[in-house]
């Protein structure tokens, strides 16, 4: 809700959307920068002792970018505000290595949980954006930052007082593997597989809200966005009350080939109704490509390093979004909506090279970390056998 929420806000304030724009981008590039470091911080002293202050600076932050805007402050202000209020962690990654942390080694559990989680991610994805601009424009301009801000705050701080289902933290001279997560197979072009993955996602909203104008029914492109999503939700159910014999690395690149011929479709399409129809099918692709990704970081890093490995892939796909949508609204200004899906398509081809090219690192990724747990001596032959190569 944030990001939009921003964009709505500062648009009917300032009657800018440039200024709503770069305000956005400061908030998101901030996060980007920051997640990965908080995540690092997580692992080694605790998600309650970091993400506490955490969640005091980033709230503080964005009351103030809420002030600012009521008060039509300077634009230097708002970029001021907008870094507070991007300096926070991803509650999606610490919701996460907690299940790793309670499940361990079942891998079955495992697949149902982050599956539960993506489909979870889904039903925000469709309520949030659509509340958010709800709110801005029948309670007040502000009211969009306002709610998640409350939101995240009282959220926030409940979740982290759950101590019996918080990881332990791991203190860095017991952290065996020190430097960047980037430099293990793997996780440099999933890192850059999920932020094609944003494009996709950045550029499909554009380009959709695009297409429903020059349809004369600009209304219908929360609906048919939200068919998208559903359709991702569906599948993501689906996906997790089945359990795969295949690898996971072998998985994402199926969900990455069928996601690439999908969102390639909307180029194609002449009518709202038919767009509906082909997103909620390539939708079917999303959920299972997220929770196959983040399983693959969860085979890949270190288990004392969880937080932050999730971290790095969640910040990517929010990068890539804002990267997507900055693109696609150029050339939707330029050639209209058609343009706009032209830089989906680019996006896909993209993902899918990107993926294409990261699964002999993956499987590497993947034996390496079987490896090294098999010589620790922690392997349990039943938990994982579905993840274990044939």
């Amino acid at each position: 809700m944030v990001g939009i929420g921003i964009v709505l806000a500062v648009s009917a304030i300032y009657d800018s959307y440039a200024l709503a724009g770069r305000v956005s981008a400061v908030l998101v590039v901030t996060s980007a920068l920051t997640a990965p470091l908080i995540a690092r911080l997580v692992d080694r002293h605790g998600q309650a002792r970091v993400m506490f202050p955490t969640l005091v600076i980033s709230g503080a932050g964005l009351s103030a970018l809420v002030a600012a805007l009521q008060l039509e402050a300077p634009e230097p202000v708002l970029y001021v505000t907008a870094v507070v209020a991007g300096v926070t962690g991803q509650f999606g990654s610490l919701v996460r290595a907690r299940w790793s942390h309670l499940i361990k080694r079942d891998a079955d559990a495992m697949h149902t949980a982050y599956s539960l989680e993506s489909a979870l991610d889904e039903v925000v994805f469709i309520v949030g954006p659509a509340a958010a601009t709800l709110l801005a424009t029948n309670v007040a301009p502000t009211a969009g930052i306002v709610v998640p801000l409350v939101s995240a705050v009282l959220g926030g701080t409940w979740f982290l007082l759950q101590k019996r289902t918080e990881p332990p933290p791991t203190p860095h001279h017991a952290d065996a593997a020190g430097g960047s997560l980037v430099r293990l197979p793997g996780m440099l072009v999933l890192v850059v597989v999920f932020l094609a993955l944003g494009a996709i996602f950045g550029a499909t909203d554009v380009s959709t809200v695009a297409f429903a104008e020059e349809a004369g029914r600009k209304s219908a492109a929360g609906f048919i966005l939200a068919v998208f999503a559903a359709g991702s939700l569906v599948s993501g159910l689906l996906y997790g009350a089945r359990r795969w014999a295949q690898p996971l690395w072998a998985r994402f690149g199926v969900g990455m080939v069928a996601l690439a011929i999908g969102v390639s479709l909307f180029v194609l399409v002449s009518s709202l109704w038919m767009l509906a129809v082909v997103m909620f099918v390539t939708g079917f692709a999303i959920a299972p490509t997220l929770i196959n990704g983040n399983g693959l970081v969860q085979e890949i890093v270190p288990r004392t390093r969880l937080t932050e490995g999730l971290t790095w892939v969640g910040t990517s796909l929010g990068v890539g979004v804002s990267i997507g949508s900055s693109i696609a609204g150029t050339r939707i200004d330029a050639d209209g909506s058609h343009g706009g899906f032209l830089v989906v398509v680019v996006a896909g081809v993209a993902a899918l090279v990107a993926t294409v090219s990261a699964l002999r690192p993956l499987r590497a990724g993947h034996r390496n970390r079987l490896a090294d747990e098999l010589a620790a001596g922690h392997r349990d032959d039943a938990p994982v056998r579905d993840t274990l190569e044939p």
